[in-house]
């Protein structure tokens, strides 16, 4: 591995640690905003606040021109997959506890390592293989088949969403690597706000008034479809707060994968999860049950093993460049 490759992975990974502890308060936001607005405004207003902020970033490393593309349905696919992976996230977050959907989110790093294989043609031995095996036995645990039927606070539906959430997360990381080659990280993270913007001004054109909210018990459909409104009082601190936390999440996390091997950058998303236990027990006065701590530690345990051992591999890689030069 060379100096040049070293330095930029290094880089990937500041900027992922940066991305990550951006969402743990962005989750934190929006869980303490899900009680009285729906979905599609909370988006609306941190996308377009966010979009905002980004623009500025793509005039500094370049101006509008970079925003040009050769792939355009290609960005639009990404986009589609980040609002998909988003919603069906904050749409669990409003129903389960925020440690609880972050650790089944957290199958997002072990997806990216499985999709690296055919989608960036990167090498996964037996070993990291394994382990993503191990922490997929983590969410399944997590899900508590033996129960049957719905669990906890929540249905069956809703506590699958993150995992779904995780998956598409993950399909957008792998597109955000190919793209990255050519694209600026800004132009990037420009074209995902500007998707949220047009979904959920969709959103409110058809359930803005709050009409398929009518009669809705479920707390993440009332999430989801409930009316817009005005904010009252300090409301307005929160959702600016969130705009400007959007900007910093979308610009870190499309600079991390584009500097850096997926497989690389991947593991260190973890540290979101030590983040939303401390949140959601500070903030919300949730601590997860026996059976999550498990979960949560098979899922941790086999995403930090992976980096390890991809770590052994890049140090074995740099002894053989080393010794092939002499």
């Amino acid at each position: 591995m060379t100096e040049h490759s070293q330095n930029r992975a290094s880089l990937g990974i500041l900027f992922i640690l940066i991305g990550m502890c951006a969402i743990s308060i962005n989750d934190v936001l929006i869980k303490q905003l899900s009680g009285g607005y729906p979905l599609h405004q909370i988006v609306f207003t941190r996308s377009f606040i966010g979009l905002t902020i980004t623009l500025m970033v793509v005039q500094y490393e370049g101006g509008l021109a970079i925003l040009k593309t050769q792939h355009p349905w290609l960005h639009a696919f990404r986009g589609l997959l980040v609002v998909m992976a988003n919603m069906t996230f904050f749409v669990a977050l409003a129903a389960l506890p925020l440690a609880e959907v972050t650790a089944l989110f957290f199958a997002a790093p072990l997806f990216i390592t499985l999709l690296s294989i055919p989608l960036l043609g990167e090498n996964v031995g037996p070993m990291r293989i394994g382990a993503v095996i191990v922490g997929f036995v983590g969410v399944i645990i997590m899900q508590r088949p033996w129960e049957g039927g719905d669990t906890g606070s929540a249905s069956r539906i809703v506590s699958l969403l993150p995992v779904f959430a995780a998956l598409t997360y993950a399909l957008n990381q792998i597109f955000t690597r190919k793209l990255g080659a050519t694209t600026k990280a800004s132009a990037l993270a420009a074209y995902i706000q500007f998707v949220f913007i047009l979904v959920s001004i969709a959103f409110f054109l058809v359930a803005g008034d709050g009409r398929f909210a009518e009669g809705v018990e479920d707390p993440s459909l009332h999430f989801l479809l409930r009316a817009w409104s005005w904010p009252l009082g300090q409301d307005w601190v929160w959702f600016i707060l969130l705009g400007l936390n959007s900007g910093v999440v979308g610009y870190a996390l499309s600079q991390a994968y584009r500097m850096a091997d997926a497989a690389t950058v991947a593991p260190f998303e973890y540290i979101g999860l030590p983040l939303a236990v401390l949140w959601g027990w500070v903030f919300f006065m949730e601590f997860p049950v026996p059976v999550v701590w498990l979960g949560m530690a098979l899922i941790m345990g086999s995403g930090l093993f992976v980096f390890l051992r991809e770590q052994q591999k890049a140090r074995a890689i740099a002894r053989a460049e080393v010794k092939g030069r002499y």
